[in-house]
């Protein structure tokens, strides 16, 4: 009777960051926004988990998490569920070419997805006559590169304490 109450708290800790990715996409706070600073927590949530844990979200997860996310902020179809999906697939060729995954390595790593994935959310929306504020985008993902030790710290001890062994 242990065993079964371990096994279901295991998987009920498994289903957080899914539970996380349309939280985010159904509020529409994929975008955190301070007074002088913002923060895209979709694209740390799922560039982190497809790194560490691929199973945990699944590239249809991310992609309706994603046209949810258009839906909720009026852009067209299909845009942050690109972008998504870009920041999925870079951290999926990261984790398939990296022998040591750490912090330093997972956050370098993080640059080239976010120059990445602003760049085709520019050109699309630039392309479709979308206005966009290449300052308050620029400055997201600046905000978004620096807090994501901090994200990634809560992430691994999520990871620590169980999630991993449902994996392993």
């Amino acid at each position: 009777m242990a065993s079964l109450f371990k096994r279901i708290k295991l998987k009920l800790l498994n289903l957080i960051p899914l539970f996380l990715l349309f939280f985010i996409a159904l509020d529409g706070s994929s975008v955190i926004d301070f007074k002088f600073f913002s923060i895209n927590i979709h694209f740390i949530l799922v560039y982190f988990w497809v790194l560490k844990q691929p199973r945990t979200l699944g590239y249809g997860y991310i992609f309706i998490s994603g046209i949810i996310t258009d839906v909720v902020f009026g852009l067209p179809i299909g845009i942050s569920a690109l972008t998504l999906l870009i920041i999925a697939a870079i951290a999926t060729y990261v984790r398939l070419v990296s022998v040591n995954i750490s912090l330093v390595t997972d956050w370098l790593s993080f640059i080239p997805a976010l120059i990445i994935a602003n760049f085709i959310y520019f050109t699309s929306l630039f392309f479709l006559n979308y206005s966009v504020d290449y300052l308050y985008l620029l400055k997201n993902s600046m905000f978004t590169f620096i807090s994501y030790p901090v994200l990634w710290l809560f992430f691994n001890a999520l990871i620590s304490l169980g999630m991993g062994k449902l994996h392993a």
